[in-house]
């Protein structure tokens, strides 16, 4: 408002730079006016912001109330799978250790499948030095080739299975260890969790984060999350389910395998004894004959001194009649006669030849059938070392040998 011209010089002085009544009154009013504008204006600022107060701390109480009731949900629901997980890893460590003592025991069962192959090689190469006669491929043979065989593949699935039990322990410590790092973080989330519900608003370590939310672009959502747990859960189980389906495989294996070789030993041992048996009838049959044919021995040499004397005997008859037939030719002339003295001379002499050459005859067969006889005695002594020599293989190496053979406990691989 500007101040209103005045005229005269002499008021000039007084009347310079000051208002009217009707503007001082204009101006008072304008600053009450202005003043009800502003009080009018705070006042429904007021009531607003009440409003909006009342407002919004009922909201930021509902949805802290909510917050604080979904984070202990979480927390629930992370607890929940903490001790699944932990189930799991329990299991886990029970099945590896479980599966390795039964890697230990199919470790000892091979190495007692090394024994019982010595003893069967062995068997076979001290019954291979048998003397010529006796080396036949005869019932025991037969079954320790058997016995050999079955060894071979036994031992080879014990390695396939302890292959197997291997790979398995591998896979449940991988997994055991995907478990607990997923524990771990699950441990840690429910630690933050617990003491994120525990804030409230009078809490004095509560501090202002305000890049906090921007963080959470990072991280997976709820359905990834129970996925990943879910998987984590699958993957357990498959191998809880596969390492009990590969013990009950281990144990029959071994169940199996022990029985068989310890049937077979039966089977090699029972022929072993058989044959045994054979031998000493075998050796005893011929010790028998032995002594028969020794008797023969003596009685046929008995016999040829017998013959021989008796052709001894003859040599003095022979003489007589060959002199007196001698004697007899001499005669002169008509002396020279066949009387009957000369016939009977004649048939004596024939008589003596033909006794003669019985009793050489006999000699002759006297003492061929002593040489048999003595060719039946070394080939009989032969023989009977041959069934001693192979008795003793059998009986004193062989089942001697068989004695350390494993026992079933052994070959379960305790």
């Amino acid at each position: 408002m500007n101040p209103l011209p005045s005229s005269g010089s002499a008021t000039a002085g007084y009347r310079s730079a000051k208002y009217s009544p009707a503007e001082w009154f204009s101006n008072y009013h304008s600053i009450l006016q202005q003043a009800a504008t502003n009080r009018r204006e705070a006042g429904s600022i007021q009531r607003e912001s009440k409003a909006l107060y009342q407002d919004t701390e009922a909201a930021t109480l509902q949805t802290q109330a909510e917050g604080t009731r979904l984070l202990g949900e979480r927390l629930q629901e992370t607890h929940d799978w903490k001790s699944e997980l932990q189930q799991h890893i329990h299991q886990l460590l029970a099945d590896t250790e479980s599966l390795s003592a039964q890697k230990t025991r199919l470790e000892k069962a091979l190495y007692a499948t090394e024994i019982s192959y010595a003893i069967a090689t062995d068997n076979l190469k001290c019954r291979a030095r048998r003397p010529g006669p006796d080396l036949v491929r005869d019932a025991v043979e037969e079954e320790l080739l058997k016995e050999v065989d079955l060894i071979r593949s036994v031992q080879a699935l014990l390695k396939r299975t302890t292959a197997e039990v291997v790979s398995q322990i591998e896979m449940n410590r991988d997994v055991k260890q995907r478990l607990e790092l997923d524990w771990s973080d699950k441990y840690q989330a429910c630690d933050f969790d617990g003491r994120s519900g525990g804030f409230s608003n009078m809490s004095p370590d509560t501090r202002h984060h305000p890049s906090s939310a921007t963080v959470q672009d990072q991280v997976c959502n709820s359905t990834s999350w129970t996925k990943f747990a879910q998987y984590n859960r699958s993957m357990a189980l498959q191998e809880e389910r596969a390492s009990s389906s590969l013990r009950l495989l281990v144990e029959r294996v071994l169940q199996d395998t022990s029985h068989d070789l310890r049937v077979q030993c039966s089977s090699v041992d029972r022929a072993l004894s058989q044959r045994c048996a054979e031998m000493i009838e075998a050796k005893t049959q011929l010790e028998m004959k032995l002594r028969q044919i020794l008797e023969q021995i003596v009685a046929q040499e008995k016999s040829i001194v017998a013959i021989q004397q008796a052709i001894h005997n003859k040599e003095a008859p022979l003489r007589v009649t060959q002199s007196r037939l001698y004697l007899r030719s001499l005669r002169p002339n008509m002396e020279l006669c066949r009387d009957q003295a000369q016939l009977s001379l004649e048939g004596g002499l024939r008589q003596i030849d033909a006794t003669l050459a019985s009793l050489r005859q006999q000699l002759s067969e006297a003492r061929g059938s002593l040489s048999h006889l003595e060719e039946s005695r070394i080939t009989i002594e032969k023989d009977i070392r041959c069934k001693t020599n192979s008795l003793f293989i059998d009986r004193e190496k062989c089942m001697t040998h068989r004695q350390r053979y494993p026992a079933v406990s052994t070959l379960l691989g305790y």
